[in-house]
């Protein structure tokens, strides 16, 4: 089975301009960001790719604990995107996922190495990471907590 997703876009003039971009239930503002030199209107190219890496391996490691059987207390994200600019070439180099995964209290050191793989593993699995593998290094950095009711 094949999912077709779709995107309509429009823009308003030169470099730096701005255009809105609708596909589903995205609707947003689109320019080139301050710092790369643009008018940092809306969202850019580099936060969306971070957002649907972010978004895939959030999804993706909730989908593998669930399948452990784990549950956990909570279960947050911070990512950061790297992308380099030589000779006025801009390279979209790495991203990092740093998971924070807080069991509940009673959580024993085997289920938090269980975790700490799925974390590691969630990586891989995700549809973005393979799209973007060869081009992006993309990498995992998890917290596993224990948390005291």
């Amino acid at each position: 089975m094949k999912h077709i997703f779709k995107l309509d876009a429009t823009w308003e003039g030169g470099r730096n301009s701005k255009g809105i971009i609708e596909a589903g239930n995205l609707k947003s503002t689109v320019s080139i960001p301050v710092p790369m030199g643009g008018p940092g209107v809306g969202t850019n190219p580099d936060e969306m790719l971070l957002g649907a890496a972010s978004t895939c391996y959030l999804i993706t490691l909730a989908a593998m604990l669930e399948r452990a059987g784990i549950v956990p207390a909570s279960h947050t994200l911070h990512s950061e995107a790297t992308v380099d600019v030589t000779n006025n070439i801009f390279t979209f180099e790495s991203i990092v996922h740093r998971p924070t995964i807080e069991l509940k209290e009673g959580s024993d050191t085997a289920i938090v190495e269980h975790v700490r793989r799925l974390a590691m593993q969630a990586e891989g699995a995700c549809m973005i990471s393979r799209a973007v593998a060869g081009n992006v290094q993309v990498t995992a950095e998890p917290v596993i907590n224990i948390v005291c009711n």
